[in-house]
């Protein structure tokens, strides 16, 4: 009964017009980044049909995908926070900084948007096959899930380093300014093609739930999907837990500024 009431209390504000806004937000950065992704590998394959051995498909797939993410971060922060990714918030939601309920409804989104890329991609491009995240063959499923945690770590943890929210509200700022912002979403675009450089031969470089998931369910193929769940969201929670409680604990917040706009905080592309 208790819970039936909490759920009817906080249902407007999971469904306000700024939240319908937030989700709308997720679902097309999501989808710009995925298109984006999706139709580089397309691309690369056609070019270059055996493109599993040219190192010059790996760079261009993930030049798309930084130029794309950093794109993706920056045109959703002021509605949403830009995350593109479920690790992303996960993490957020771990750290408190998102409801969890709102966080669902995120992934939702980003999950949708990226199915829907994936499929416009292969629509389009008169059935091309949407290339799926594999697993290099000499390796286990075990040693994937670490390497896909270590490096959605990277990627989450540069969000937080970028866009602490906690720097702006003790700065007395709501958020960024939009060329933080977008240094911040560079950053975040930058670390992330940096990663699918070192990893796509061995794990396809996902750091990113949705970015194995759109392909896999246009493609029919959920091998190892469970790889690109648990290590995204293990590397993801342990880069908040450390960002928060580690490395930039409270107690090491900035005071207040009587002029909050003398300050110049870190970046935010995360807006809860």
């Amino acid at each position: 009964m208790a819970s039936g009431m909490m759920v009817m209390e906080f249902l407007p504000q999971w469904f306000s017009p700024p939240a319908l806004r937030a989700y709308l937000a997720e679902f097309i950065s999501t989808f710009l980044f995925m298109f984006a992704t999706a139709g580089s590998g397309v691309s690369a394959r056609m070019v270059t049909p055996d493109a599993t051995s040219d190192a010059a498909s790996l760079v261009t797939v993930a030049v798309a995908q930084a130029f794309a993410l950093f794109v993706a971060v920056f045109i959703a922060a002021d509605a949403s926070g830009g995350h593109a990714n479920p690790a992303v918030t996960f993490a957020f939601a771990i750290g408190g900084h998102i409801a969890v309920p709102t966080a669902v409804l995120y992934w939702v989104a980003q999950l949708l948007g990226a199915t829907l890329a994936c499929l416009v991609v292969h629509t389009l491009s008169a059935g091309q096959a949407v290339p799926t995240t594999r697993i290099a063959a000499d390796m286990t499923g075990f040693g994937a899930s670490v390497l896909e945690a270590v490096t959605t770590f990277m990627v989450v943890y540069t969000v937080h380093a970028a866009c602490d929210p906690r720097v702006h509200r003790a700065a007395g700022r709501r958020g960024a300014s939009a060329t933080e912002t977008a240094t911040g979403s560079l950053a975040v675009g930058l670390v992330t093609g940096a990663c699918a450089l070192a990893t796509a031969s061995l794990t396809g470089a996902s750091m990113n739930p949705a970015r194995s998931f759109g392909p896999a369910v246009v493609g029919d193929d959920f091998t190892n999907q469970a790889v690109y769940w648990a290590g995204p969201m293990v590397g993801a929670a342990l880069a908040a837990l450390v960002h928060r409680h580690v490395v930039y604990p409270a107690s090491s917040l900035p005071v207040p500024d009587p002029d909050p706009e003398a300050r110049r905080g870190s970046v935010e592309a995360v807006v809860v």
